[in-house]
Order: C-alpha cells, then sequence, then structure tokens
C-alpha cells in the first residue's frame, strides 16, 4: 500500500506542478485554448494519443471486446493507429491547421460556423458537444474506480470526487499547455507501463506460447464460438462483423471528435505535422495495440468475481481482475498508467467543452460584450460547471444507459462523431457542401443515436455509433447536390488559404521542370 500511496503522491504533485509552471501560457483566449497555436509535434502527438485512450479503453473496452472476440480484438489497436491516428493526421492534420487558422476559428463548432456562414450551426454544434461529452467523461471516472477499488479499496464516489477536483485545478490553472505537458509525461508512462503489464501478466500464465494453448482450448461459450476450439486464438475471432463495428466506431470516430480535432488547431508548423504523425501512430500501436492484446486473454481470468448472480459477465471487471494477481509495485504502475490515461482524456474534455460553451454559444450571443479576461473568467467557471455534471452522472447513471462503460462511451461517440464528422471532412476538402447537409448531418448523428437509446432497434450501441457516421457520410453529398449552394465567392475567400504559395527547400519538395547540373 505505501509502494501505491507514493506513486499517487508524486502523480499529483507533478500534475498541479506543470499547471502552476503553465499559469504564464494562459493570459489570454488563444494561448489557454490553443497554446497560442505553436505546440511542438511531440507534446501535440501525445495530447493526441493520451486523449484517444483512457481508462474507457483500458478497462472497458479491452475488457469487453477482449473477452468476446479474443485475440482478434487486437485489431481494433490496430485500426486505431492506421485510421485514427495516422490517417487521420494525414488527411486532417494539415488542412485543418492551415484553415482554422485562416478563418480565426478556436473550436469545431467555430469552424463550422465561420466555414458554412452560419451562426445557427456554430450555436447547434456547441451545444451537441457539451451535451455529449458529458457521458464520455463519466465513463472515464468509472472506468478508473474501479481500479482504484480493486488497489486500495477506496468507495467509487471519492474516487471520482477527488479525480475531478485534480483535473479541474491542473486545467483552470495552465489551460491548453498544462494539459499537453502532462500528456506527454502521461503518455511516457503509459507506453512504459502498458508493456510490463502485458509481460507480467503473461508471465503469470506461463508465457505466451503457454497462454495461447490455453485460450486455444475454450469453447465455454458455444452461442458465441458455435461449439468450435481456436475461436478465440483465430484471426478474426468469433464475430468478425461486430468486431468491425467496434473498429469503425472506435478508429474513424476519432475524425469528428471535437477534443481530437482541436489538437490539430494548435500544431506549430510543418515539421510538427510530419513528426507528429509518426510518433501518435507509434503510441497508438503500443499503447491501443497493447490494451486489446491484454484483453484477448481475458477468459483465461474467468472466475465468479466478474460474473453477477445471475451468471451474467461484469466486462468493467474484467481487467481489474487480470490485474489483481499483479505484485504491489506493479499495480501501483498499473494505477498510475490508468490515472495518466484517464485525466489526460478528461482534461482534453473539460477544456473542449467549456471553451466551446463560452466561445460558439455565450459570446456574442448570450453576452454581448466579452474581452479576453471574462472569456477566460467563463470558461473557468464552465469547466468547473461541465466536471460537476459529469460527477453527478458518473455517481448517479440512468440504468437505461450506463449499464457497462463501453456502452457510455459508445452513445457519446455515436453521436458526436455521427453528426460532426462528414461535414467536418468534406468541408476540408469540397466546396459544394451546403448548410442543409451540414444541419442533415447533426440531425442523422444525433437522431440515431437517441433514438437507439429507447427503442433498441440496433442491438449494440457501439454498431448505432457507427451507423451513424457512415450514414452522415452518405446523406451530406446527396443533400448537398440538391439544395442551395452557399456563395461562390465566400466559398473561394476560405479555400484561398490552402492556394497560397510557401517556400520549401529542395530535400522536402523538387521544384517544377527542375533540371539535373552537367
Amino acid at each position: 500500500m505505501l509502494v501505491k500511496v507514493i506513486f499517487l503522491i508524486i502523480f499529483f504533485a507533478v500534475m498541479i506542478g506543470v499547471g502552476l509552471y503553465s499559469r504564464k501560457h494562459a493570459t489570454n483566449v488563444n494561448d489557454f485554448v490553443l497554446g497560442g497555436r505553436s505546440v511542438g509535434p511531440w507534446l501535440t502527438a501525445f495530447a493526441y494519443g493520451t486523449s484517444y485512450f483512457s481508462a474507457v479503453v483500458f478497462v472497458g473496452y479491452a475488457g469487453q471486446f477482449g473477452y468476446k472476440y479474443g485475440l482478434a480484438s487486437t485489431w481494433i489497436g490496430i485500426g486505431n493507429a492506421l485510421i485514427g491516428s495516422l490517417l487521420a493526421w494525414v488527411i486532417l492534420g494539415r488542412r485543418t491547421r492551415i484553415m482554422s487558422n485562416h478563418l480565426s476559428a478556436t473550436t469545431m463548432p467555430d469552424y463550422f460556423g465561420k466555414r458554412y456562414q452560419s451562426n445557427a450551426l456554430r450555436i447547434a454544434a456547441s451545444a451537441i458537444a457539451f451535451v455529449f461529452l458529458i457521458p464520455y467523461t463519466a465513463s472515464v471516472y468509472n472506468g478508473l474506480s474501479r481500479l482504484f477499488g480493486m488497489a486500495f479499496d477506496i468507495p467509487y464516489e471519492v474516487c471520482v470526487i477527488v479525480m475531478a477536483v485534480l483535473t479541474c485545478v491542473y486545467v483552470i490553472l495552465g489551460g491548453y499547455m498544462a494539459t499537453a505537458i502532462n500528456d506527454f509525461i502521461q503518455g511516457l508512462i503509459m507506453l512504459g507501463g502498458i508493456v510490463a503489464v502485458i509481460g507480467a501478466v503473461l508471465n503469470g500464465r506461463g508465457g505466451f506460447i503457454s497462454a495461447i494453448g490455453s485460450l486455444s482450448e475454450l469453447e465455454s461459450d458455444v452461442a458465441v464460438t458455435m461449439g468450435q476450439k481456436g475461436a478465440f486464438t483465430s484471426f478474426f475471432g468469433p464475430d468478425p462483423l461486430n468486431l468491425l463495428g467496434v473498429i469503425i466506431l472506435t478508429s474513424l470516430g476519432t475524425w469528428g471528435l471535437p477534443q481530437m480535432i482541436h489538437k490539430f488547431y494548435a500544431i506549430k508548423d510543418e515539421k510538427s505535422i510530419q513528426s507528429g504523425t509518426i510518433i501518435s501512430t507509434f503510441f497508438a500501436v503500443i499503447v491501443s495495440g497493447g490494451c486489446y492484446f491484454l484483453g484477448g486473454f481475458g477468459r483465461l481470468f474467468d472466475t465468479a468475481a466478474i460474473h453477477k448472480e445471475d451468471g451474467s459477465v461484469i466486462y468493467d471487471a474484467i481487467i481489474p481482475q487480470m490485474l489483481s494477481t499483479l505484485p504491489d509495485i506493479l499495480v501501483g504502475v498499473v494505477i498510475v498508467l490508468v490515472l495518466s490515461a484517464s485525466m489526460s482524456t478528461l482534461s482534453s474534455l473539460v477544456l473542449t467543452s467549456s471553451s466551446t460553451l463560452t466561445l460558439d454559444f455565450l459570446k456574442d450571443n448570450i453576452i454581448k460584450k466579452m474581452d479576453d479576461k471574462k472569456q477566460l473568467f467563463c470558461m473557468r467557471i464552465l469547466l468547473i460547471f461541465f466536471i460537476a455534471c459529469s460527477v453527478i452522472l458518473a455517481l448517479f447513471p440512468p440504468k437505461s444507459i450506463a449499464q457497462f462503460i463501453a456502452q457510455l462511451m459508445g452513445i457519446s461517440w455515436g453521436a458526436l462523431a455521427g453528426a460532426f464528422l462528414a461535414p467536418f471532412l468534406y468541408g476540408l476538402y469540397w466546396k459544394g457542401v451546403t448548410r442543409a447537409a451540414v444541419w442533415a448531418s447533426f440531425v442523422c448523428g444525433i437522431g440515431i443515436t437517441v433514438s437507439n437509446l429507447f427503442l433498441s432497434y440496433i442491438a449494440s450501441p457501439i454498431n448505432a455509433g457507427a451507423i451513424a457516421m457512415v450514414v452522415g457520410l452518405i446523406v451530406v453529398p446527396i443533400v448537398s447536390f440538391v439544395t442551395p449552394k452557399i456563395s461562390r465567392k465566400e466559398v473561394e475567400k476560405i479555400f484561398s488559404c490552402l492556394e497560397e504559395q510557401v517556400v520549401v527547400d529542395k530535400k522536402i519538395a523538387l521544384p517544377k521542370n527542375s533540371r539535373e547540373k552537367k
């Protein structure tokens, strides 16, 4: 217990220290929200990765999908790395930085308002972001608290409140720069921790080969495996179709999440984009791939502790059960690892939510005159309000919504990415997107996710979220072709930033019609 407590004290002290150090970088709105658009590749890449992966992935998703799909769940981690990180940086990174700077957009709703010349869209997007980021935040608390309960026997309520207060303190103090620096520190802990944990868990089962052999013999869940041995060690697992739905939601979903896209707004320069792409992808391979790979062995730890009285599985208890057999020092490492992942995600969520509500909803709409000082004050107050709302939801979750961590996150990701992904992506590349198409995407994304909550016409909230994203990608171009276009002059003005000429070294790009010297 002493080792665990020492780890936590050091961790908390560092986080608060970074917040105090970063106060000088949070003196105006641009610095508080975007770090002055001067954040380098390592900080940006780690901020992206640590915001991506939290206790929701480590405890909720890795446990649930590792148990359901076996080692094939590793495909989710690979999809996160290739689609959610690599392609996201390549396709969205540079254009997002250029266009958001050109439009002076500081948030995703602000981008929608200026890109589509509609204040109503900006207000609607800010409301959607605020409402649906709350359940995601609650799911992060839930995942972390289960591990704390296992390691320290601390009541769930205490875990949630302490974590909320600490996150609130360092974000209020240092804004985006505090979260970026802390994300870097937390990311290093996550990289080292996940490797150590996988090694220890497999060693406890006789090593990698022995664990694979034990897993291949399982056929207990006949409804899933159809009685076939080796289903949980097969290439695509026992249920490839539902596995694909999880990959789509968790990988493509990041393209439409405000807290993820926000990282591209703050990138410093071209070098940061190139380096950040590589670093972020590597981070995702190790952390996400490692989490799902570890979860794939979950059935080897199938005991009464992970089942309810009626025999149903408590998916959120699988990973804590796996870790409960580790030595104390490794449990301490795990606690700091998951705490790192969770607090980095929380800080990103609360900063995104408070800034979009202040800048896109209150400013110029509810409160007509807001100088920098008032905006900063308002963001800090709303930051506290957002954390309070998510804490209440975490402590008193509606039974119809929050049975498992994965479902709670799926609702949030499905609604946000279903509404935002298509109009954001198309808006960066295609001049023909119309306002009506953006509204249609908002309606489809929110409509499918929310209606499915009550009607359950799609069995899994995860699949509902994935379907909402795909529908948005189809609906936006169709509606754009049959609805009135935005003024061509205005659109050309917006896209003019992409046509500006820049001078680069020949080692980066060859000039046109260049000839070799003889």
